[in-house]
């Protein structure tokens, strides 16, 4: 699910919103659920705002890709990626915090979370990327069909052209955690102490809304070399997955512009896709739970 909801979920010694507490109640399926069906909504809600950005970020220039028509080309891929996306994430960032076991006042806490939420990036990046690469690709040729794209893949490149980016792909998304989940410890932390008592769910989504937009903004580069890598054509230089020369490619043709390419609508995407998330989690897994309470 292109990593924008999911990393919304996490649990801080100083400020455990509803949502969050949950996690450590029984319910892990329901949570499972849940964030699969949330992460699809958000998906599917955002995708103008990814076509938007991808296509801004593609090396034939936004209008050329196809500038605001055919705004859904590729959802597909996105809508058959996102929950599957969405699980590997939570069973994966799940498992490491109870491997990772530590007290709920050590000070490590943040750094356990940052941790869990780096392996779960690392897991989902293996479903997401290749729905990512056919995405990408029908953003910026509408005229083809999604599973025409995924068929020319697997012909010209085999299983390989699937996973292209998959290193550009995890050096976004752990740069982005990294980033975001200390910021928004510490925004949950000082609204807290402000106010004498715990965030809220909506507080904790203003904050995560904010953390996020940042971390956004920091990592665009990172998601412009992604991006390029994806839609390179096979056999060039930027296919073979250099970051670095993927980096220095745009740096070199179209400057600090070029790097942040698609800033506004990822920044825009991004912290909304907090909101939906946190509303669209919640209150799935309440009525998942209420279901399973009222079934024999």
């Amino acid at each position: 699910m292109n990593g924008v909801a999911i990393r919304f979920c996490s649990v801080s010694k100083y400020s455990l919103c509803g949502v969050c507490r949950t996690m450590e109640r029984p319910g892990f399926m329901a949570s499972l659920v849940a964030g699969g069906i949330a992460g699809v909504s958000v998906d599917l809600i955002l995708y103008p705002l990814d076509t938007i950005k991808t296509r801004l970020q593609s090396p034939q220039g936004f209008n050329k890709a196809g500038g605001f028509r055919g705004i859904y080309a590729g959802v597909p891929s996105a809508a058959i990626g996102s929950f599957p996306n969405a699980a590997a994430f939570f069973i994966t960032y799940e498992y490491v915090k109870w491997f990772l076991h530590t007290d709920s006042s050590s000070y490590l806490m943040p750094v356990k979370h940052m941790l869990a939420a780096s392996a779960g990036e690392v897991v989902a990046c293996l479903i997401r990327v290749p729905s990512e690469v056919v995405k990408q690709r029908a953003q910026v040729s509408s005229s083809s069909r999604t599973f025409q794209i995924f068929s020319n893949i697997l012909y010209q490149e085999g299983i390989r052209g699937l996973y292209r980016g998959y290193t550009s792909t995890v050096l976004r998304e752990i740069p982005f955690s990294l980033v975001q989940f200390p910021l928004w410890e510490s925004l949950k932390a000082l609204w807290s102490w402000r106010q004498d008592h715990v965030v809220d769910c909506w507080q904790s989504a203003v904050c995560g809304a904010f953390a996020g937009g940042f971390a956004a903004v920091v990592t665009t580069p990172l998601d412009v070399a992604k991006t390029r890598i994806m839609l390179a054509k096979v056999g060039s230089s930027t296919a073979s997955g250099n970051v670095l020369s993927a980096l220095h490619g745009v740096w070199r043709t179209q400057g600090l512009a070029g790097l942040f390419a698609g800033v506004f609508p990822r920044t825009a995407a991004i912290s909304l896709g907090g909101f939906i998330f946190l509303g669209a989690y919640d209150q799935t897994r309440s009525l998942l739970l209420e279901l399973g309470r009222g079934s024999p």
